[in-house]
């Protein structure tokens, strides 16, 4: 894919080359959201076509959707570097765009707005931002203690320890391998197929169609994943049963205390198994990376998956932010 040429940079094709020059970036900030990584990027990019330019020593990744150009990250870099690189991106948008309403930056972090901002409010969802900005509280993502989700401790966690332990009674034969994408690829996907037509059965109807819209996407994203499984910086585990794939789910290294959960499917009919396969990949997290904390992303804008999310007691929730133009 040829490069883009705006104002005076050079916006370089983002593809799996760019890994460790991004890494080279991410490693000199501390942030728990799971955006922040060249694979939560790379993947969901398969169906659009990335670009990355360095601004202002900063790493800037862009997103080109038809013809319109908008970021998925703030620059990445120096804290006092970053105020200007946002500026900087903007006039870059703006000189491709049709009109201003597209140059926007997406999945921007609180810490990353420092200086940015007049103010933030807790409970406020619009902020103004300078004078000729607009930040739109977003999604949040939902993190967890690690020792929390391995023991299921407690009360609260009782019904996921009785979901477990019915699974473990009902399917004594099943069994965990780590994910090796060349074994497991055509299972994978066929198990993703069944997962879409069963939800699709039980999702409410007002949520079906924005669900179809980003299935194309997610099963990209997972072709993608396996395609470059090797070369990125994850690991994953499937589970059978009766030499059936019902279950796999893939994760990373945020940075030195978190951990992330990229994806995860299970069979929907299996009852138990998402619980099962959530805490064994837990334990799995914690033995490559020692993770303090595990970050399982944001709902979506599904009410369903919310529930889902917070029925694990998350610890906290990191808000993400959008910040737009007037």
């Amino acid at each position: 894919m040829p490069n883009l040429h705006i104002l005076e940079y050079k916006l370089k094709h983002f593809d799996v080359h760019a890994q460790e020059l991004m890494h080279s970036y991410l490693d000199t900030l501390h942030i728990d959201v799971s955006d922040y990584t060249f694979v939560a990027n790379f993947i969901w990019l398969s169906n659009n076509s990335g670009f990355y330019a360095i601004v202002n020593d900063t790493f800037c990744l862009f997103v080109m959707t038809g013809s319109e150009l908008s970021m998925l990250l703030p620059p990445l870099g120096a804290k006092e570097k970053v105020f200007d690189a946002i500026l900087e991106c903007f006039r870059i948008m703006n000189e491709n765009n049709t009109t201003r309403f597209y140059s926007k930056i997406d999945y921007v972090d609180e810490s990353m707005l420092e200086g940015f901002v007049d103010y933030l409010e807790e409970g406020t969802y619009i902020y103004e931002a300078l004078a000729d900005y607009i930040v739109e509280k977003k999604l949040v993502d939902y993190v967890y203690k690690t020792e929390a989700l391995i023991n299921l401790s407690g009360n609260s966690y009782h019904t996921k320890r009785t979901e477990i332990n019915k699974f473990k009674k009902s399917y004594p034969n099943h069994r965990i391998e780590i994910l090796d994408p060349q074994v497991h690829e055509h299972q994978i996907i066929t198990l993703f197929s069944k997962w879409v037509s069963d939800r699709i059965r039980y999702m409410p109807k007002e949520e079906a169609d924005r669900f179809l819209e980003g299935i194309f996407h997610e099963q990209s994203a997972i072709k993608r994943l396996l395609k470059y499984y090797k070369e990125l910086d994850v690991i994953g585990i499937v589970i059978f049963i009766d030499d059936e794939l019902k279950g796999f789910t893939v994760g990373e290294r945020i940075n030195e205390s978190t951990a992330s959960v990229i994806i995860e499917k299970t069979d929907f009919e299996v009852l138990g198994c998402a619980q099962f396969i959530f805490r064994e990949f837990c334990k799995v997290l914690f033995e490559k990376y020692a993770s303090e904390w595990i970050n399982v992303g944001d709902d979506m804008g599904f009410e369903n998956l919310k529930k889902v999310k917070m029925s694990y007691r998350p610890q906290r929730l990191i808000p993400k932010y959008t910040i737009y133009q007037k």
